[in-house]
C-alpha cells in the first residue's frame, strides 16, 4: 500500500504508528548510512522525534537531507510445513521526507506531550511540565507524513499444495508486547497509589 494522501489512508497508518513504540531513521553522512532507533510521537499528519542538540542524528537532520523512517510491527510467526514457506505476520509504516527544526514553543510543548502520551496515555496530565531549561535543551524535530507506504501481511501459512498433507503442524503464533507488573520507585513517596492507566496498560490499539 503506497500513497501520498494521508486522508485516504489515515486509519491503516495511524492504527500502525500509534501502537509502535520505537521508530528506526535511515539517513545519510558523507556516503556513510546511518539508522537509528528513538522513540517519536505523533500529532495528526506529522511524526516528531526529540533529543540533546549535540545528537549527530539530529545535527544532521537539520541540514535538510532526506531521511527515511520506519515502524514495524510483529503480530506472529508463521510455522508453515515447509522450511522455505515460514513467514511472520506484521505491520509496518516506511515514511520519506525531510525534517524541520520545531521553533514554535507552542508547537514544541505539543510534541513533547505526544511523546509521552504515545508512551504512557493520560501520563502528561499527573506529571510535571516541561520548565525552560528542560526546553531548551531539547531539540524537536517534525516529519511530515506526506510521502509513506505501509506493509501488512496477516493470516496463516501459504505452503504448496502438495506440502498440506504432510505430518506437520502448521499455524500461527501470535506475538505481542504484554506490559508486566509494575515496580515502584524505591523513592517513591507512601501514600501513592498505582494509577489506573498504568494498571491497564496496552499497547493493542
Amino acid at each position: 500500500m503506497q500513497s501520498r494522501n494521508w486522508s485516504v489512508t489515515i486509519t491503516v497508518f495511524a492504527e500502525i504508528l500509534d501502537e509502535g513504540l520505537i521508530c528506526h531513521v535511515g539517513f545519510i553522512v558523507d556516503n556513510q548510512p546511518f539508522v537509528i532507533p528513538t522513540a517519536y510521537g505523533r500529532v495528526e499528519d506529522r511524526l516528531y522525534i526529540h533529543g540533546s542538540p549535540a545528537s549527530r542524528m539530529l545535527r544532521s537532520l537539520l541540514t535538510g537531507i532526506e531521511v527515511c523512517l520506519t515502524v514495524t510491527l510483529l503480530d506472529g510467526l508463521v510455522l508453515a510445513r515447509s522450511a522455505f514457506h515460514h513467514s511472520m505476520n506484521y505491520r509496518s509504516v516506511v515514511i520519506f521526507g525531510t525534517a524541520t527544526l520545531v521553533q514554535d514553543a507552542g508547537e514544541k510543548l505539543e510534541a513533547l506531550r505526544a511523546f509521552t502520551e504515545h508512551i504512557v496515555p493520560e501520563r502528561w496530565a499527573e506529571v510535571r511540565s516541561p520548565n525552560r531549561q528542560e526546553l531548551q535543551a531539547t531539540l524537536v524535530l517534525s516529519l511530515p507524513i506526506t510521502e509513506a507506504s505501509a506493509k501488512v501481511r496477516t493470516g496463516p501459512p501459504l505452503d504448496d499444495e502438495e506440502d498440506y498433507s504432510l505430518p506437520v503442524w502448521a499455524g500461527v503464533l501470535p506475538l505481542q508486547v504484554v506490559a508486566g507488573e509494575a515496580v515502584a520507585d524505591p523513592r517513591l513517596n507512601t501514600g501513592i497509589s498505582l494509577p489506573d492507566y498504568v494498571c491497564k496498560y496496552t499497547r493493542v490499539c
